[in-house]
């Protein structure tokens, strides 16, 4: 596309769903846009999410399901782009998106690659041009015409704006491994602690030996010094140094080294039912839970039938620490919201923009963080309309 000097040129750095989202509501604008993406293709990440069935958004989108340094701010950018809003997006894109009983909305077809696809082929219908293995190494605001220098390793673009939504510092194998933060550095920007949230937690091993591959739907409870911190009931698959699954997921969220998780094995047998189906046993629990569990929590109860329930009802577990980054879904951190205005515009620097994980903000497991890619790229979208 040839430059107009009436139009709006933008780079959007970074092509994951954050990215993607602002290059077609900015085209659609009729901006000019170049999306720089240092990977082999676009929507890498986006083409995983929701453990590969696209997990787009949650109908019980607000503020209370984020974490962030201003998440006052966090719900004024979501109060302008709802769940219902996100759906008419990507269903504007084409195909069908529904939710299921939690809230969590996916395409019919439940294919994370085929959402990915619908943005390739609106970027390209909306003729937004596409720079794969462009891995940005410095931008510079630029004095003539005031506008942006973005340099690449294999040749430079300039801007009137850029769109800095290359991610963070989780999943390091989609090109998300947090060197992008530095980009934003010489504008006086700073980077809060980072750390990896959505991801297995790590455990005692000797806690978990020999449970290895053994799925629940449990109720899961953290406690730290006694209190409970947070509490939720769904899929728990023990691994060989600790536990993954859904509810642990959601539970990472909130987790810390140290911290107590107790494990209800039967959330929806009563204490009085469980000991009377325990004491009627003569050898084992065959039919109360499975037998690669019954047996371990036998021979951890050393023949007290008390104990055994007690262990089906709140099995213990010592929390050391998750699988990291590489591991991780989302990271927690990043560039401070106090650094952005309500459009997300740096506050250093006229037309830097941020959208995505890239930002301090991070939501619970159950497609808020793409929610989030999509809202805080619909708030970039309107400012530079």
């Amino acid at each position: 596309m040839r430059y107009d000097k009436n139009m709006m040129k933008i780079a959007v750095i970074g092509g994951g769903a954050a990215g993607l989202a602002c290059a077609v509501l900015l085209a659609r604008a009729k901006n000019e846009v170049v999306i720089l993406e240092r990977g082999e293709r676009v929507g890498k990440k986006l083409s995983a999410t929701g453990n590969g069935q696209g997990n787009v958004t949650n109908l019980n989108v607000s503020a209370a399901h984020y974490f962030s340094d201003d998440r006052e701010k966090v719900g004024r950018i979501l109060a302008r782009f709802s769940a219902e809003d996100a759906v008419a997006f990507l269903e504007g894109m084409g195909g069908i998106f529904l939710p299921d009983s939690r809230g969590r909305v996916y395409p019919a077809g439940r294919q994370a690659s085929a959402v990915t696809d619908l943005f390739r082929r609106e970027t390209e219908r909306l003729s937004v041009r596409v720079r794969t293995g462009a891995r940005v190494e410095k931008i510079s605001a630029a004095t003539i015409g005031k506008r942006f220098c973005v340099t690449c390793a294999d040749g430079e673009e300039r801007a009137d704006a850029v769109v800095l939504a290359a991610g963070g510092k989780a999943a390091r194998q989609f090109g998300t491994d947090g060197t992008a933060y530095a980009l934003a550095a010489p504008f006086g920007h700073t980077v809060t602690a980072l750390s990896p949230v959505l991801v297995q937690l790590r455990c005692d091993p000797a806690a978990v030996r020999g449970l290895k591959g053994v799925r629940v739907d449990a109720g899961l409870r953290v406690l730290r010094a006694g209190q409970e911190v947070y509490a939720c009931r769904g899929d728990v698959l023990f691994t060989e140094s600790g536990i993954s699954g859904d509810a642990v997921f959601r539970a990472s969220s909130y987790a810390e080294k140290g911290d107590s998780v107790l494990l209800d094995f039967l959330p929806s047998v009563s204490e009085e039912t469980l000991a009377k189906a325990v004491r009627a046993g003569a050898d084992g629990l065959l039919c109360i839970v499975s037998n690669g569990l019954g047996r371990h929590i036998v021979r951890l109860a050393g023949g007290d039938r008390a104990r055994e329930c007690d262990l089906i009802k709140a099995f213990p577990l010592t929390v050391t620490g998750t699988l990291g980054f590489d591991y991780a879904q989302a990271t927690r951190g990043g560039i401070p919201m106090r650094e952005t205005d309500e459009n997300l515009m740096s506050v250093y620097c006229h037309n830097l923009y941020f959208a995505g994980e890239i930002l301090n903000v991070d939501g619970e497991c159950g497609g808020y963080n793409l929610h989030w890619a999509f809202a805080s790229a619909h708030a970039v979208a309107e400012a530079l309309r």
